[in-house]
């Protein structure tokens, strides 16, 4: 598993958990390259094995578990807090290896369009 998760985001989620729903809300605030990759761990029919194995891989059992690069920034509040630090785009730059681009979309309504 370790080796697909290499240069990229990916987020283990539930597709009813608030806190998974925190979690890719923060993220839908950046343009990243390759784009995360998101695993609805309730409706992925390896679902509870896949969450049994990242558990032994990052230590954290609940969801969201949101890996950059393999390394597991943790859950939906860790996310949050990193965005409201400024430290998300870092944070992804410095797991990244140089894999991954990422850019906080412009928030003055325009949408990048003008």
């Amino acid at each position: 598993m370790e080796d697909r998760l290499t240069g990229t985001v990916v987020v283990f989620s539930k597709s009813y958990c608030p806190h998974s729903a925190r979690a890719k809300s923060v993220l839908e605030k950046y343009d990243i390259y390759p784009p995360p990759f998101i695993v609805e761990l309730d409706q992925h029919p390896l679902g509870p094995r896949l969450q049994a194995r990242l558990t032994e891989l990052t230590g954290r059992r609940t969801v969201p578990n949101v890996l950059i690069n393999a390394v597991s920034i943790g859950g939906g509040d860790d996310v949050s807090e990193l965005d409201e630090s400024k430290k998300l785009v870092a944070k992804i730059l410095e797991l990244g290896a140089k894999k991954i681009e990422v850019k906080e979309k412009p928030s003055d309504g325009s949408h990048g369009l003008r």
